[in-house]
């Protein structure tokens, strides 16, 4: 037929998606009411992508999404893009994106699939994508209540400048802590935490104003002929004084009393509380 590369140029011109070698011979068979061979139809389209390869052209016939379609050329993608971004308003948000992948990955999905992989609800997300034509519905699920399921469209294909879905990167291919969500804690916070534990422990074991102090297990007592091995001071000064205040036989309330006295203004207000307790132990006996 004369003219049929300048048919088909015009064809693959004119549509705004990558049209088919199927959908370019229904519209030639259609317009002649003449048969074309499907093979006379690819010759034809692969003698217009060697002749838009030429240098002269800004422009090239790729293939894409199963079809074919008008491009610019690499060279001159900064000029374009610097246009579309004047001219684009709204980008994809990142919830949009996260659905986006796993319908890209996962197809065909349900709503259900995707809000359990995510943990929140896709309805937005699925709204915003089904609008801008980069999913479309497949059909439907045998589940119990027959839900829809989702796939990527040929937009899609057309958006990300892929040739088919096989195309995607493979999910091995995407490193770990590219794949990770959040930072980890730096190691002030992590101090810090740890701090605000040991804190919040603390101040759980010290009585209230008014309570009485949380009696304290003794496994042993002290009788006149024994005297403490080891008891928690600060420090080893306060262990000697201690040592040397140790009563060696019965001693009277009085004595008591002064022993309780000079702990107390020796001891921490923690370890007062523990010897205090251990010295009425032994006057009730």
């Amino acid at each position: 037929m004369e003219y049929l590369s300048q048919h088909i140029e015009s064809l693959i011109f004119a549509a705004e998606q990558p049209v088919t070698l199927k959908e370019i011979k229904t519209c030639l068979e259609e317009t002649f009411q003449t048969k074309f061979k499907q093979t006379d139809l690819a010759d034809t389209v692969q003698g217009l992508m060697k002749k838009y390869e030429n240098d002269g052209f800004s422009f090239e016939i790729i293939e894409i999404a199963e079809g074919y379609q008008f491009l610019t050329k690499g060279a001159y993608h900064n000029s374009v893009g610097t246009m579309l971004k004047q001219k684009t308003k709204k980008r994809l948000s990142r919830a949009a994106l996260e659905t986006l992948s796993i319908i890209a990955y996962k197809q065909p999905v349900t709503k259900s699939e995707m809000e359990k992989i995510r943990g929140v609800s896709c309805d937005y997300s699925v709204q915003k994508l089904l609008e801008k034509e980069l999913i479309a519905i497949t059909g439907r699920s045998d589940a119990p209540g027959r839900p829809l399921l989702y796939g990527t469209s040929e937009k899609f294909m057309d958006y990300f400048g892929i040739k088919s879905i096989k195309d995607l990167p493979k999910l091995k291919d995407f490193k770990t802590a590219d794949s990770e969500i959040g930072e980890a804690a730096s190691a002030d916070e992590a101090l810090s935490e740890a701090l605000a534990k040991n804190s919040s422990a603390a101040t759980e074991n010290v009585p209230l104003a008014g309570e009485a102090a949380p009696e304290t297990p003794k496994d042993e007592t002290l009788t006149k002929d024994e005297t403490p091995t080891e008891v928690p001071l600060a420090d080893q000064t306060e262990t000697e004084v201690l040592t040397e205040d140790t009563p060696t036989d019965n001693t009277s309330e009085d004595t008591t009393d002064s022993l309780s006295e000079e702990a107390t203004t020796i001891l921490p207000d923690e370890e007062t509380v523990i010897l205090s307790d251990e010295i009425r132990t032994d006057e009730e006996e």
